[in-house]
């Protein structure tokens, strides 16, 4: 029987947990982000172009009102007017829509990223029952969210009335302009008021972001006991086990063939198997790069092959070496006479490249120990 202290959440969500909210489609999400951003583009492209968009905005009412009789006689033609009317006025306030759907489409990203998710999509009848909506308004969610809700009408409330008040004196001296010099002085004052309020909402997002964060994981915390189900879930899944060791396979297997360029020497048997040696300064014996036997061994002899390795025939040798010698290891000791052949023959190779002189000729006869050869027997 579980203790009371293994049911208790107290454990952090695993990755598991976390996949599993994201396709339920539980994601930490932050309103005030994108009121934030949507309000706060808004306001900086009407900083920006909102002179336009008022002159735009004035030219086309200024057309509409304008028509003579022949138009009013002809309906075919006050339609088309109308259509172009209305393409002006797109026009004129699609840098706008374009900035806020913008805004709102990057917004899931400062707390992770787009979550498409059909299940939460499923229609759930639970959702509509009274009592639990009741309950959702009554839980401590609910109140935070209400205190949220006042603290921030009470902030940018506050922040508005400051605004006004520091301009007093600009909206006073409205009344003594013109027309023309008033409505751009108005717009100046709407534009920069709009601003300040707007940003003074970056206090609350600062605030809302680390509680939504804090929220969602809390929410997720998972018992002792769960915790250890699914350790046993994991581990006993054959499936699971399976595609990890397939997955630490094929890793070791890029690791092993991205080696092979770097090798001295590729011995083999010559076609079902294959050992790549490579013997630096600072090494205290050759160093087994990577070995296969089939399909990998004509992998790692193409490589070699593109990559200028001289490959060297020994089948002795290179059944030994599979046998026996570790992957990323120094060769055993036993082999050591049988490589320095080899790779006295690969310096020669490398002198006759650049010197010329006479070919040299590859050993035939490399000995390896009898021990090693009735190893090798044994193994089959």
């Amino acid at each position: 029987m579980a203790e009371e202290s293994d049911l208790e959440r107290t454990e952090p969500a695993s990755s598991r947990r976390l996949e599993q909210a994201r396709e339920e489609g539980q994601v930490p999400r932050s309103r005030e982000v994108g009121a934030f951003l949507v309000l706060m583009v808004a306001a900086g492209a009407f900083w920006m172009v909102g002179g336009w968009m008022m002159q735009r905005t004035s030219t086309i009412v200024s057309r509409g009102l304008m028509f003579d009789g022949e138009l009013l006689r002809d309906p075919q033609v006050m339609v088309a007017r109308l259509g172009d009317i209305a393409l002006d006025a797109l026009l004129a306030f699609t840098p706008l829509v374009m900035a806020l759907i913008v805004a709102a489409l990057l917004s899931p990203f400062f707390l992770g990223s787009w979550n498409v998710s059909f299940k939460a999509m499923t229609p759930d009848l639970g959702r509509l029952d009274p009592l639990k909506g009741m309950g959702r308004i009554v839980s401590w969610s609910g109140v935070l969210e209400l205190v949220k809700g006042v603290a921030k009408a009470t902030l940018i409330g506050s922040v508005a009335a400051g605004v006004l008040w520091a301009e007093r004196g600009e909206i006073i001296s409205l009344l003594s302009q013109t027309i023309d010099a008033g409505l751009a002085s108005a717009g100046h004052l709407i534009n920069f008021s709009f601003l300040l309020i707007v940003a003074s909402m970056l206090l609350i997002v600062a605030l809302d972001v680390p509680f939504q964060l804090w929220q969602y994981h809390n929410k997720l915390k998972m018992t002792k006991e769960e915790v250890r189900r699914e350790s046993k879930e994991m581990e006993g899944n054959p499936e699971v086990k399976g595609r990890i060791r397939s997955m630490q396979r094929e890793a070791a297997r890029r690791r092993m063939m991205s080696a092979v360029p770097t090798a001295d020497v590729i011995v083999t048997n010559p076609t079902h198997f294959a050992v790549a040696l490579a013997y630096k300064n600072g090494m205290g014996a050759p160093k087994v790069l990577a070995k296969g036997m089939g399909e990998i061994a004509l992998k790692i002899r193409t490589i070699g092959a593109e990559s200028g390795v001289p490959l060297l025939e020994a089948p002795p040798l290179a059944r030994s070496l599979y046998r026996h010698a570790e992957l990323d290891q120094e060769i055993p000791s036993a082999l050591y006479a049988a490589v320095a052949e080899v790779l006295a023959y690969i310096y020669q190779l490398a002198r006759w490249r650049e010197q010329g002189g006479n070919y040299p000729v590859p050993p035939r006869q490399i000995p390896v120990p009898q021990d090693m050869m009735v190893a090798e027997a044994a193994n089959g």
